[in-house]
């Protein structure tokens, strides 16, 4: 039976995208089970540069604010949690605790346990594949003589559902500027063009359901398609603090550019495969390493595509009793 799938701390979804809400979702399967939610009365304020100091304010409630700061694992920014007590309560979180895909690609599986799938540079591989919903993804990377992988980051998504094809790549950036969009966006091969402005906002004139709303000015976006996929994602680069820590051998001709993602997912059927998918099958055995510091999952050849909106991946389910002929709600 289709069942809807929470992957990302819905706390984190709101508050990228600046709305302040109460969710009830479906929490994800496992004994160890989703990340904490925050408490309902939980409000967001937006991420901050790191050592810029963030206040958790309301001017009603006569309370000192407290002040907060990004903590120093965060690379560049952090999500402030203020709660009503505001002189009480003022955390902070690096973003990449609550995305479902980050960096060198960590993904969180729906038994909310962490891996990483390393794939391989310039190849494509079906990170979900359904009935009706197909999604690929590009790896970008740099090769480690030293290694026997390459180092690789998620640079573009190719979604199916349908007949649409909608694509969502980081544009290649040789100098890194948080001013410059560098998001490409074409819906069934037609650009898309948002507003550069918070919550500027796209809808598709044929899919009423399938929305964009940035969630900054340059860099951040929601992708909702009702009922069936809601997505954040935001294009970062590999700073040259990231690559002398982790020798990724970065050069000055490419900042390596590319998304860490958040996904929530409805109604996905119980046949669902793919990198993430398979995690949310009922019969899904998690058999990585659990002594491992972060479990690495194989078997790259099982979701290698042949382009980026290719539905000929090993597991590949996509179009086989597809349901969704047209979407026509619209997205909340």
């Amino acid at each position: 039976m289709a069942r809807q799938h929470l992957v990302v701390l819905l706390a984190a979804l709101v508050a990228l995208c600046a709305i302040a809400a109460t969710v009830d979702g479906a929490g994800v399967k496992g004994s160890s089970g989703p990340p904490p939610r925050a408490p309902p009365n939980t409000k967001m304020i937006r991420p901050g540069r790191r050592n810029q100091v963030s206040s958790c304010d309301n001017p009603k409630d006569h309370i000192k604010p407290c002040n907060a700061t990004c903590p120093n694992r965060c690379a560049d920014e952090c999500l402030v949690q203020c709660s009503p007590d505001e002189a009480l309560n003022c955390k902070t979180f690096c973003l990449c605790d609550f995305y479902g895909v980050c960096g060198d690609p960590r993904f969180m599986g729906a038994d909310g346990n962490n891996f990483y799938f390393h794939g391989k540079k310039d190849q494509d591989f079906c990170i979900v594949s359904d009935t009706d919903l197909h999604i690929n993804t590009h790896f970008i990377g740099k090769s480690n003589p030293t290694m026997s992988r390459d180092f690789t980051w998620i640079q573009a998504l190719g979604i199916l559902f349908a007949d649409h094809r909608l694509y969502m790549g980081a544009q290649k950036t040789v100098k890194w500027d948080d001013n410059v969009d560098r998001l490409e966006l074409t819906f069934d091969g037609m650009p898309i063009e948002i507003p550069a402005e918070i919550d500027g906002q796209w809808q598709s004139t044929e899919v009423p359901a399938l929305t964009i709303r940035r969630t900054s000015t340059t860099n951040g976006l929601r992708v909702q398609l009702n009922g069936v996929f809601d997505i954040i994602a935001k294009v970062v680069p590999i700073t040259k603090k990231d690559s002398l820590i982790h020798n990724y051998g970065v050069t000055e001709g490419d900042c390596l550019a590319h998304f860490d993602l958040g996904f929530r997912f409805y109604d996905l059927t119980d046949d669902v495969h793919g990198v993430l998918g398979q995690t949310y099958r009922t019969d899904y055995v998690n058999k990585l390493s659990v002594s491992a510091e972060m479990p690495v999952m194989g078997g790259a050849s099982s979701y290698v595509s042949s382009n980026i909106f290719a539905t000929d991946c090993k597991v590949a389910r996509f179009g086989r009793h597809a349901r969704i002929s047209m979407v026509t709600g619209q997205a909340n």
